[in-house]
């Protein structure tokens, strides 16, 4: 009971440290609806140290306090920032406590990121009409600018499994998490806009599908340096002050 009561605690802290760091740190930059997030560190460095379900219900919580703030429209937040910031928090802190053999992961992933590219590239070269009115790019950008993450993403993992092993977990969870959560929020993001579109709504048009990709690339890219950055020192830092969370 005492330790469901901390974990409740721990995620009510983690929850209202993200949605105020967030709303502080976005600064007002968004793309396809999708604001710059560097506080993805904040559940990424309570789901290590708390556990995965701390983690994904503190994002998950603090993501709908964030958007009340900024845009109001609860459905929107429910339906995407919720869904993708839980699994995200919650996968972070699945992975990050186990020990995966990350060859097999990073083939996986490889393999799992070729088939998305491959999915996105139908509606990108089908329908790449209203691509450069909203982006002022070509429709076949956004799909070389997805692979090019991916690519990154995977260097990023097989670096750091070589150089600094103790860490190898916590990025793997950070990459499939974020991935994950990247995903989710594009593909709802897109589908929301299809449907809850108005000149007097956060959405003034539907996306086109081309932007799927690109809201996956932008949302992925500005959360995953400050996770992958930020997350191992500050970690470092917690468990050096308090020595009984290296065994949470």
């Amino acid at each position: 009971m005492a330790r469901k009561a901390f974990n409740v605690a721990m995620a009510g802290i983690c929850a209202a440290l993200y949605a105020l760091i967030g709303r502080l740190t976005d600064l007002g930059i968004t793309f396809g609806g999708v604001a710059f997030w560097p506080a993805a560190v904040i559940p990424a460095v309570f789901a290590v140290l708390f556990g995965p379900w701390v983690g994904g219900t503190g994002a998950a919580i603090g993501i709908f306090i964030r958007d009340m703030l900024f845009h109001g429209d609860a459905l929107l937040s429910l339906s995407a920032g919720v869904t993708a910031n839980f699994a995200g928090g919650f996968l972070i802190g699945y992975f990050a406590r186990k020990s995966p053999d990350w060859r097999k992961i990073g083939t996986s992933m490889f393999i799992g990121s070729v088939t998305i590219v491959a999915g996105l590239l139908l509606p990108t070269v089908l329908l790449p009409a209203q691509s450069e009115i909203f982006t002022g790019l070509p429709a076949h950008l956004s799909l070389i600018v997805f692979a090019v993450a991916v690519v990154v993403s995977i260097a990023i993992m097989a670096v750091v499994a070589k150089r600094w092993p103790e860490w190898r977990s916590y990025t793997v969870g950070s990459i499939i998490g974020l991935g994950v959560a990247s995903l989710i929020i594009a593909l709802v993001v897109w589908g929301y806009s299809q449907i809850f579109f108005s000149p007097q709504g956060y959405f003034k048009m539907p996306l086109p599908p081309e932007f799927i990709p690109l809201i996956f690339v932008w949302t992925f890219t500005t959360e995953i340096p400050f996770v992958l950055l930020l997350g191992p020192p500050i970690i470092k830092a917690c468990r050096n002050a308090f020595p009984s969370l290296a065994k949470t």
